[in-house]
């Protein structure tokens, strides 16, 4: 993970002081987003214990199993002057994480730290309560700050030139499995480090939110929609969808996306600080369902993004969480006819002082090829 500008010393002492205030006395993190988020270390997950213990008073501890000493130093975390203690293979992990964290009676564990971690560091500290750490640690990863949103600019322009670049590769007589490796091809060519998703669902298959690919051969007349997504080397994460038409989709199709389109538009527009995510959600959900459209849209208008595709805020009703500067996340209604088409359009955007700014700029109307 590069980490041009991200300040893990203010992100530790954040974690610290949210810490202290919900009565934690240490804070456990294994490998990944949170232990990204706060060190730049991108472990990979193991059977072998990684784990950052940050207490609410006192220096951060970084255990690591021995062998992974010089990658560790090697990581953003190296600059960082964290004491980094290493475990041998006959050693107990677990009863060296208790040891730094002696004393401790309420410990935070990662909302992503597997299980079987989760139940050995209980059994090497029989008298401390677990509980989750997500309300220390996502308040702060939700609000972004200037290096953040900058990385979400470059994924948001990188995916912007994959979409720019699909109607070189969908035509019909194509699999949606052929149309699917070229994209993730150009995922990776502009920049990402990673495919993280390729969804590409023609005709019928739009009606599956999730579908991704099949080996269905695209035909003249199909409506597809094309959701994809990747990491960047920053760490942080593009998702961008589009609707494409390998010539002219049905008439139905064409009236309810002018709808979607306007909904689209609309939440998006609608962003501002104090708004709720249940009332973004309700901007778009009202308008398709002024139109007859509400029981199609069957998910959330939107989801947090940044080290995770998907983390909070949720843009969904009933998050009664007021939007502040920085909070990045998607803008995504759409419809779903069972055996006939669906549609989605998806910008990412960042709630600012003055409301908000859109991470893509690729056209918004169907792209017929």
């Amino acid at each position: 993970m590069d980490a041009p500008g991200y300040d893990f010393r203010s992100r530790l002492s954040g974690v610290q002081r949210a810490a202290g205030q919900s009565g934690i006395d240490a804070v456990l993190v294994t490998p990944g987003p949170d232990l990204r988020y706060l060190i730049g270390y991108d472990a990979v997950p193991l059977e072998r214990l990684t784990c950052l213990v940050v207490p609410a008073d006192g220096d951060p501890v970084l255990v690591v199993p021995g062998l992974e000493e010089l990658a560790a130093q090697a990581s953003p975390a190296g600059p960082l002057g964290l004491q980094i203690l290493t475990w041998g293979e006959t050693e107990d992990p677990c009863a060296l994480v208790a040891s730094v964290a002696a004393g401790a009676r309420r410990v935070a564990v990662d909302d992503h730290m597997w299980a079987q971690k989760v139940l050995g560091l209980r059994a090497a500290m029989p008298g401390a309560e677990q509980v989750l750490a997500g309300p220390v640690i996502h308040p702060l990863r939700m609000r972004k700050d200037d290096a953040e949103i900058a990385a979400l600019q470059a994924a948001g322009r990188a995916i912007d030139q994959v979409h720019a670049a699909v109607p070189e590769v969908l035509r019909a007589g194509r699999t949606e499995r052929e149309v699917g490796r070229d994209i993730a091809e150009m995922i990776i060519a502009a920049g990402h480090r990673t495919v993280d998703f390729v969804i590409v669902a023609s005709g019928p298959n739009g009606a599956s939110p999730h579908h991704e690919i099949s080996d269905r051969v695209i035909e003249h007349g199909d409506a597809v929609v094309v959701d994809i997504g990747g990491t960047m080397p920053s760490g942080y994460c593009s998702d961008s969808t589009r609707m494409y038409a390998v010539g002219e989709p049905p008439s139905q199709f064409l009236q309810w996306f002018g709808i979607l389109l306007q909904a689209q538009r609309a939440a998006v527009e609608a962003v501002r600080p104090g708004l709720t995510c249940s009332q973004v959600d309700a901007v778009a959900r009202d308008l398709l369902d002024a139109h007859g459209l509400a029981d199609l849209f069957i998910h959330r208008t939107g989801h947090g993004i940044g080290l995770e595709t998907h983390e909070e805020p949720y843009i969904v009703s009933g998050n009664e969480l007021p939007l502040e500067p920085g909070m990045a996340f998607s803008i995504e209604p759409g419809f779903y006819a069972r055996g006939l088409f669906g549609a989605r359009i998806e910008d990412i955007v960042v709630c600012t002082d003055a409301g908000w700014q859109s991470m893509n700029h690729s056209t918004h109307e169907l792209v017929v090829v």
